[in-house]
């Protein structure tokens, strides 16, 4: 149901970033917004895991430097199946993690230094084994879709204002009528649509992925333990440098805020996903 749900909101977000483009400028704009969003997701299909890895400040590790990551990662993938994935270091006191990669077999898993002190070995486990969920479901690639595909569509938002700040008045109809109103429309409302669609894809594939750590693990508290400190400490520990685009790819929000914030939130709330897991 949760794939049905996400295939349903992907093309959602496709159908308002090549509507869009033809409500600003006809069928000329149609075709570049098919043609951007197939140029952008080109990139993110091939380099997002390399960006999402730089931008994070994420180190390699062996088995030598950090063997407690390796073993729980090494009995969770001869569980699941799961290729090894490459593992990494984030510098960082805010215990947080995150998967990327367009496939099990490029996938890599980044914990942050804060994670491994913060967490005991079964609340550790169920961290690692939701981000592998994250690999197995393919996740990190759907992410990357959804991510830039609503990049396009805010991008194509503000070429409309360009265009109407420089006498463009969108699309033309049959008649050769400017769509002025529906272009104005499309400036204002398409972005904060594509938004509120890319949370929905997110929320859903956070859910799954706390069923499917649940199922690896053999139970849920470990997980649900683990999901309780982070929401703690990381109201505590800020996360520096990180880039609010990557926010989605962490198990939870590196980012402390009210809850007018938590409304627009890549995550569903922490309560809820704790008693999700619980109720199972």
């Amino acid at each position: 149901m949760n794939t049905v749900k996400t295939g349903i909101l992907l093309a959602a977000l496709t159908l308002i970033l090549v509507y869009g483009g033809q409500l600003i400028a006809g069928q000329q704009g149609m075709t570049i917004a098919l043609v951007m969003a197939a140029l952008m997701n080109l990139g993110a299909y091939f380099w997002s895991d390399k960006i999402a890895l730089a931008m994070s400040g994420a180190r390699p590790v062996t088995p030598d430097q950090a063997p407690r990551l390796y073993a729980i990662v090494e009995r969770l993938c001869a569980k699941t199946g799961l290729p090894m994935p490459r593992l990494y270091v984030i510098p960082q006191a805010q215990p947080n993690a995150f998967a990327t990669g367009r496939s099990p077999s490029k996938a890599a898993v980044a914990a942050t230094a804060g994670l491994l002190e913060a967490m005991d070995d079964e609340e550790l486990e169920g961290v690692l084994a939701h981000e592998l969920a994250h690999v197995r479901n393919r996740d990190t690639l759907i992410m990357s879709v959804a991510a830039t595909l609503a990049g396009a569509i805010t991008y194509l938002a503000h070429l409309g204002q360009f265009a109407l700040l420089f006498g463009g008045y969108g699309g033309r109809d049959r008649n050769g009528n400017g769509n002025a109103l529906g272009a104005l429309l499309m400036i204002i409302l398409a972005p904060l649509a594509a938004l509120l669609v890319q949370l929905a894809i997110s929320r859903q594939r956070e859910y799954a992925a706390d069923a499917a750590a649940a199922q690896f693990v053999g139970h849920p508290y470990g997980l649900a333990r683990a999901l309780e400190k982070l929401g703690t400490l990381s109201k505590r520990v800020p996360m520096r440098g990180v880039e609010p685009s990557t926010a989605h790819l962490y198990i939870v929000n590196p980012f402390s805020g009210g809850a007018l914030a938590s409304l627009f939130s890549t995550h569903p709330p922490l309560e809820e996903r704790i008693q999700r897991l619980l109720n199972r």
